[in-house]
């Protein structure tokens, strides 16, 4: 993505956010840093795990995440749209 294409998402969620505080909707979010800043750490019976980056070996980026309290799945649905 270029500057300002993140500079628009940026601002995309800053919206979302706000307006989500202001309906009582939002109950958590984050941003997440880049992934070749992160490690992913997979707790397992024979020991643990770590690899670089969030979801490692998946095809799409996580970059944020929403936790929302909506009335219906709808309306989440509306929400999740909007990012």
């Amino acid at each position: 993505m270029t500057a300002e294409e993140r500079a628009d998402v940026f601002r995309r969620h800053v919206r979302l956010h706000s307006n989500l505080a202001g309906t009582g909707e939002m109950l958590n979010g984050a941003g997440l840093a880049l992934p070749r800043d992160t490690t992913t750490i997979r707790l397992r019976r024979d020991g643990t795990t770590t690899a670089d980056g969030p979801l490692t070996g998946a095809t799409e980026q996580l970059t944020a995440s929403y936790v929302v309290d909506c009335a219906t799945p709808e309306r989440a649905l509306e929400v999740a749209g909007r990012v």
